[in-house]
């Protein structure tokens, strides 16, 4: 028994220890991201090894550009669709947060979540889309971090150039040309709302088939001043 104690403590050390040691350095990167354009992103290595494995043709298109070389309608209305109070909270949306338990605890289940763009950075960055306590775990540890180091307009600037906007498709720029055949800046409101509508879900969603919900993504953003 006293073997198993020990055991299971050194086991639980090393966790810890690996955890914090990976914190820390993202912590690091972070800071670097302050001026460094990421050339990839854990979620585009995830995304690579998956098509290995299942022996699928797997071609990356990426492009980082500047944010004012995003069109102002796709930056509102990405804020709008995923989160409303960007420029209000910390990386945390603690009121989004209580609202989702309420939710949940009124239906008996789990049902959405209430990832902030800096928590799905985070996640773009550091860690990949497999969804776990851990990954949540961190997302919740380094989204104050990254708020705190990175400017607002610094993470809307990465989250837009990196996230999936279909298959091995990253980043408005590639968005843009691969669904309307323009450059992200020349992107109009109901392309912008279409493109941000399949966030969610860009492997499987599609801008021409997202009438419905581009609609609201639209109201939102003219209820939002935009």
């Amino acid at each position: 028994m006293r073997f198993v104690g020990r055991l299971v403590r050194g086991i639980l050390f090393w966790v810890l220890a690996l955890a914090l040691a990976f914190f820390v350095l993202c912590v690091f990167a972070l800071g670097a991201v302050r001026v460094v354009d990421p050339p990839f992103t854990t979620v585009q290595a995830q995304r690579r090894i998956e098509s290995l494995r299942s022996k699928t043709a797997y071609t990356k298109h990426y492009q980082f550009v500047p944010l004012a070389r995003i069109s102002l309608a796709l930056q509102h209305a990405v804020i709008a669709a995923e989160d409303g109070r960007f420029f209000q909270h910390h990386g945390i949306d603690w009121k989004e947060v209580q609202n989702v338990v309420d939710a949940d605890l009124e239906e008996g289940q789990l049902s959405r979540g209430a990832s902030t763009i800096t928590q799905q950075l985070v996640k773009n960055l550091f860690l990949t889309t497999h969804r776990s306590v851990i990954r949540k775990g961190m997302e919740f540890s380094l989204a104050p971090v990254c708020d705190r180091i990175l400017s607002k307009q610094r993470i809307l600037e990465l989250y837009l150039n990196v996230i999936e906007w279909g298959p091995g498709i990253y980043g408005a720029e590639a968005a843009s040309r691969a669904w309307y055949g323009i450059p992200a800046s020349a992107v109009n409101r109901e392309q912008a709302a279409r493109l941000a509508a399949i966030l969610p879900a860009p492997r499987r969603r599609k801008p021409a088939r997202m009438n419905q919900y581009s609609a609201q993504i639209l109201h939102r953003m003219q209820q939002m001043g935009w």
